[in-house]
């Protein structure tokens, strides 16, 4: 639904209630509802009551032809029209239940019967003027009619005279099914039907309102509860109710929610804090060494006072590159395209590079096979130096860096001979501002990031960092999905396989 949505329902006086437009939903689909049990059931009691008169008029039929068989001629009073006629006679020999009102004035009002066949029924035509006395209409419609012949010559002389017609005369009875209790039934079942339906539709709205709004009770109170959270107390929850419907799952995703947001809080403002304490330190060294160089001019050295100021320097931007590229991090910036990068030649390069300077310390690169991954080559650059900066400052001897593939992954590890990390604090060295400065006596120079940094660029290209436990020294373990090679490079490897050996 887009913005003016909302507008437009409005101006047609659509509610902006959910109570009021959840009823006024309910009700249009029960009114659907009802009005297809309606239909139904109005055709169902027509169709009942049509065969009940069908079966009247029938029952009407086989008395009249019993009283004619016995050579009595019926009475008038009937609630169903009848008419029995004879050959060789111009009028009826006996009709009754308003059948004289068809056809005023005539002698009879259905023919008389001619040939040898006879209809089980047929349809009579209805005179404009006919009215038996029920209500509605009928003034040029039709009527069913049940028809069954008498022959006379099956009959004794007594009852052919008492009858009034000739002795070879064939008799033929008429009854006419009316339909006007059909429609009477049907016609009070449908406005009992339609009243029952009002009041139901009105009784189900009402129903769904105030379900709907106790059911909203809940909602309307974490609303208040959540509009109530402020920076200055970001510590308050909402009441989880213990019904345990969707309603209590709303609840505890709004308090994990706003707990997740306390946490991001309380981490960005520690964070500002040792980022502040770290930025102070170098600053005020520099500082200090400045005004006492100043104070003392002629007593300072110079060249040392420089060579402090730009080592103080060099942390200061260092820390402060560690600071931009976190918060880059942190906001999830989009990368360039995606590489495809040798781990092995990039772990290879970086061991022929890197600056050992500290005593007697190797950086040995052990695998040789190519392992590729899809990532940003200078970011993982960064991650492996920050790797290699940490073990170079705390290792004894020795620094071994291993890439290998393992099934589809690439596994890297860099492993130092110096004293170790405890195991409780496995995972705090990777947080931000963590050193452990105890354990690891010459960590000199650190900005207590490159861990922290290496583990969010891990999780930037799918993988993990994390330390392995060791007898002695740190090894840091990064797995990354694998990548396929270049395809120059696999054609490369294709022919060096396929050339004879000398």
């Amino acid at each position: 639904m887009n913005a003016t949505e909302p507008r437009r329902l409005r101006r047609l006086g659509w509610p902006r209630s959910v109570r009021a437009r959840t009823a006024l939903a309910v009700a249009a689909t029960a009114a659907v509802i009802l009005a297809g049990i309606g239909w139904w059931v109005h055709r169902d009691v027509y169709h009942q009551s049509t065969q009940i008169a069908r079966e009247q008029a029938l029952g009407q039929l086989w008395t009249l032809t019993d009283q004619l068989k016995e050579g009595v001629i019926p009475v008038r009073s009937s609630i169903v029209p009848y008419e029995v006629v004879a050959t060789g006679r111009r009028t009826a020999v006996a009709y009754g239940g308003g059948m004289a009102a068809f056809h005023p004035g005539t002698h009879h009002v259905l023919p008389a019967p001619t040939g040898e066949s006879t209809p089980d029924f047929f349809r009579l035509p209805v005179n404009r003027d006919y009215n038996p006395g029920l209500r509605g209409d009928v003034a040029g419609g039709t009527y069913e009619v049940f028809t069954t012949d008498i022959r006379a010559s099956e009959l004794s002389r007594d009852k052919v005279a008492a009858l009034g017609v000739a002795a070879d005369a064939r008799l033929r009875v008429y009854v006419v099914v009316l339909p006007h209790t059909a429609e009477e039934i049907a016609g009070t079942t449908d406005r009992l039907l339609l009243r029952a339906a009002l009041v139901s539709l009105v009784l189900i709205a009402a129903a769904a309102y105030f379900t709907v709004r106790i059911a909203l009770r809940p909602v309307e109170a974490i609303r208040v509860l959540t509009a109530s959270v402020t920076a200055n107390d970001p510590r308050e929850r909402v009441t989880v109710p213990v019904t345990g419907h969707e309603i209590t799952a709303l609840a505890t995703t709004i308090n994990t929610t706003l707990q997740r947001l306390d946490n991001a809080a309380a981490q960005q403002r520690r964070f500002v804090a040792d980022a502040a304490h770290e930025l102070r330190s170098p600053l005020t060294t520099l500082l200090t060494s400045l005004e006492v160089a100043l104070a003392y001019p002629e007593r300072t050295d110079w060249p040392a006072a420089a060579t402090t100021a730009a080592r103080q320097t060099r942390r200061l931007h260092a820390l402060a590159e560690d600071l931009l590229l976190l918060a880059r991090l942190d906001t999830r910036a989009p990368t360039a395209a995606p590489e495809t990068v040798d781990l092995t030649a990039l772990a290879s390069r970086l061991t022929e590079q890197y600056p050992l300077t500290e005593g007697p310390l190797t950086l040995t690169c052990d695998s040789s096979a190519p392992a590729h991954a899809h990532g940003n080559p200078d970011e993982y650059e960064r991650l492996l130096r920050n790797l290699v900066d940490n073990a170079a400052r705390h290792a004894a001897h020795r620094i071994q860096i291993t890439v290998r593939n393992e099934d589809e992954w690439v596994v890297l590890t860099v492993h130092d001979d110096g004293p170790g990390v405890p195991a409780e604090d496995a995972e705090r060295i990777f947080e931000r501002f963590v050193r452990l400065d105890d354990a690891r006596s010459r960590d000199h120079g650190g900005t207590g990031l490159g861990l922290a940094i290496a583990r969010d660029l891990a999780h930037r290209h799918r993988g993990t960092l994390t330390l392995t436990p060791r007898t002695l020294g740190a090894c840091f373990r990064l797995r990354l999905p694998r990548a396929p090679a270049p395809a120059a490079e696999q054609r490369f490897t294709a022919r060096t396989l396929s050339k004879p050996p000398r």
